[in-house]
């Protein structure tokens, strides 16, 4: 399933969202302009590397924390996430308000990060992508926005069709299907790949703030 877009207005120029998005493709930009020598210097440079948390944490390992959250290994691992930035992150800047939501997406970057680090300690593999960011905000979208629906392209064989699928049933298939994944990366060590525990971090840290913000609403 992909989803497309949401049937929830905001009331607010999204200005924050836009940012993140244009800062991710600029970052994408200055990487795939580099030569592949220079690309690979500059993702050892800014990209997470566990390991190095584990020898100990200085400013570098925490500037990288911030730097890998704007790039990306290619173009479908940036356009699915700016894809997912662009319709769920839109509806929670609305509802925090313009600096809450960058702090709260920048804290669900840095929980994500520790959470891939603390189940893969020992990993020398960079690690890059907006993803554990954009899954706390898919956190928090579930429990603002339960009833919410969602355009979603469903291909099925040589058909496709367009629903409005419930926002509850996208974003939990999404989370289960980390779920399991990272349950099953436990099993085969550090092969790189996927960072399933940075997903389910941050959404499970967006789960929490979602909560905690409707609850104050109310």
């Amino acid at each position: 399933m992909i989803p497309i877009r949401d049937n929830i207005p905001t009331h607010r120029v999204p200005v924050i969202n836009y940012l993140l998005i244009l800062a991710n493709l600029v970052a994408f930009a200055w990487l795939w302009l580099a030569s592949p020598a220079q690309q690979e210097t500059l993702v050892y440079e800014y990209a997470i590397i566990p390991s190095q948390f584990s020898s100990g944490i200085d400013t570098g390992n925490l500037r990288d924390v911030f730097t890998s959250m704007f790039m990306h290994a290619g173009w479908f691992h940036l356009l699915g996430n700016m894809l997912y930035l662009w319709i769920f992150g839109d509806n929670i800047e609305d509802r925090l308000g313009h600096l809450r939501y960058l702090l709260f997406y920048l804290a669900g970057g840095i929980v994500a990060a520790f959470a891939h680090y603390f189940t893969n300690p020992t990993s020398t593999i960079p690690v890059v992508g907006a993803s554990g960011a954009i899954a706390a905000v898919l956190g928090a979208y579930l429990v603002i926005y339960p009833h919410s629906r969602v355009y979603t392209f469903i291909p099925i064989g040589f058909f496709a069709r367009l629903r409005l699928v419930p926002a509850v049933v996208v974003l939990s298939l999404w989370f289960i299907l980390q779920l399991f994944s990272g349950v099953g990366s436990l099993s085969f060590g550090d092969r790189g790949g996927t960072a399933y525990w940075a997903h389910i971090g941050g959404f499970v840290f967006g789960l929490l703030v979602g909560y905690l913000f409707k609850k104050r609403g109310r």
